[in-house]
């Protein structure tokens, strides 16, 4: 049951994506919206329902069932495929090294952003030993105790 409940929830929410995408004209695929929704809302919650658990860790784990639909494609577009070969291979490669470029550089912004990329201190134990750092806390721990 709690699967089914999951399940109506996750349906509920595409449904509200798409009627609000259709209502208000946005130019966002209706099911993004909805995830976004459901993002803010279990964000505000705090935590996830036992039943969303269930349904999500169920299609997770049938996730592979997803493919097939592009399996297909492939086989009914081969064709298609022998024959435009160079400018799709072309188009997968740029835009994989775009999207690479793309997120190295929003991660270093954030980095920067959100000052992530402190240098290390005497304090912090970078390349010391697991015998280093044992003597360390024991030292500390005599020196208070």
């Amino acid at each position: 049951m709690l699967f089914i409940n999951g399940l109506s929830v996750l349906l509920l929410y595409q449904l509200m994506g798409e009627v609000t995408v259709r209502w208000l004209g946005l130019p966002v695929p209706g099911p993004v919206l909805a995830m976004i929704m459901l993002f803010i809302s279990l964000v505000i919650k705090g935590s996830t329902p036992s039943a969303l658990q269930s349904s999500a860790n169920t299609i997770l784990s049938h996730l592979s069932l997803l493919f097939i639909p592009a399996g297909v494609g492939i086989m009914v577009h081969f064709e298609r495929l022998q024959n435009e070969w160079l400018p799709i291979s072309i188009a997968v490669l740029l835009s994989t090294v775009i999207t690479l470029v793309f997120s190295a550089t929003v991660m270093l912004l954030m980095n920067k952003m959100f000052n992530l990329s402190k240098k290390p201190t005497e304090d912090m134990p970078l390349n010391k030993s697991l015998d280093q750092l044992q003597k360390e806390l024991i030292e500390k721990e005599s020196d208070h105790g």
